[in-house]
């Protein structure tokens, strides 16, 4: 069994479930290669990534490079003499970073390859209504998310099912496989499988405020699967329209009624505490929504609070 030296690369929750299960397995993680940290928030201050808020509490060397072809960057990469490297949800690598370890760098990624390749797989399955997902390892190339495949596992997309839920079992998921893949490739007891061209190349895109506005005259299923798969980040929103008043609003959580009615999509039905929007196919009655400058809440709740006219509609 090979003695490994491993550079874990990644920045989001995500990651650190994946990390946290490599530690737990006693491997010998030498270093762990982050984001640098970014203002966010009203007052700017400097944000850390969820992983190197972790590596720090785990007492790991952290790098955090603004430029992965820094030579500064490379000579304290060659310093760790790692043979190893991991990468969960970290940014596009170059040749000099991903060939630098002797048994090569691999991947993780939240989908069925080649299906689904970019930085948003996991919402983008939903929002396409599909049934099942995976994870897949894979040896680092020129390209994103195109090497030799290592392991892969599928799972179910529960009807209901929203982008969180299933970040959180993937991630559950992710650790297994990564453990697996590890292990094989310290035993040099694998074999890789070159990916497949398919006709249908469905991808993942990056997922920009701009494109998660909904669209009400899409059909009820589509924007059923839209809204779960942005839910709870980074949310599906609209505009409510009551008079002269336009709000920015979220919506994390809908139930279908199908059925017909006359009315123009977008309308909204308010009776009983309940608030239905009209669309094409039927009714999507609101569950969860948030209000700009409001916390997020049941719909019980905000109607408690909120007088809508009768005329007051999405759009």
């Amino acid at each position: 069994m090979k003695k490994l030296r491993i550079v874990f690369m990644g920045t989001p929750d995500f990651a650190v479930g994946i990390l946290d299960s490599i530690l737990n397995t006693n491997y010998n993680v030498v270093g762990v290669i982050t984001a640098p940290d970014r203002p966010a928030g009203r007052g700017r201050k400097l944000n850390e990534s969820s992983v190197k808020k972790y590596a720090m509490e785990k007492g790991l060397h952290i790098l955090q490079p603004t430029n992965l072809k820094s030579e500064e960057f490379l000579n304290e990469l060659k310093l760790l003499k790692a043979n190893l490297q991991v990468v969960v949800a970290f940014r596009m690598l170059p040749r000099v970073v991903w060939q630098m370890p002797a048994y090569g760098t691999f991947n993780l990624h939240a989908s069925l390859l080649p299906q689904y390749r970019g930085a948003a797989p996991i919402n983008w399955a939903i929002i396409n209504g599909e049934t099942k997902t995976g994870v897949t390892t894979f040896f680092i190339d020129e390209k994103i998310d195109t090497g030799a495949i290592i392991l892969q596992k599928e799972i179910e997309i529960d009807p209901e099912e929203n982008a969180g839920s299933l970040h959180d079992k993937l991630m559950v998921l992710g650790s297994v496989v990564v453990l697996d893949t590890i292990q094989r490739i310290a035993n040099d007891n694998f074999e890789t499988e070159e990916q497949e061209n398919p006709k249908e190349l469905k991808l993942a895109h990056k997922i920009h405020r701009d494109t998660c506005r909904i669209d009400w005259d899409q059909p009820m299923d589509n924007i059923f699967n839209f809204i779960r798969g942005l839910s709870p980040y980074p949310a599906a929103w609209t505009m409510l329209h009551d008079g002269k008043d336009e709000t920015i609003t979220k919506i994390y959580k809908v139930s279908k009624e199908p059925g017909r009615h006359g009315l123009k999509n977008g309308t909204l039905i308010n009776e009983k505490n309940e608030l239905r929007v009209a669309v094409t196919g039927g009714y999507l009655n609101i569950l969860e929504v948030q209000l700009q400058g409001k916390r997020k809440m049941p719909i019980k709740d905000l109607l408690n609070g909120l007088n809508l006219s009768k005329n007051a509609h999405l759009g």
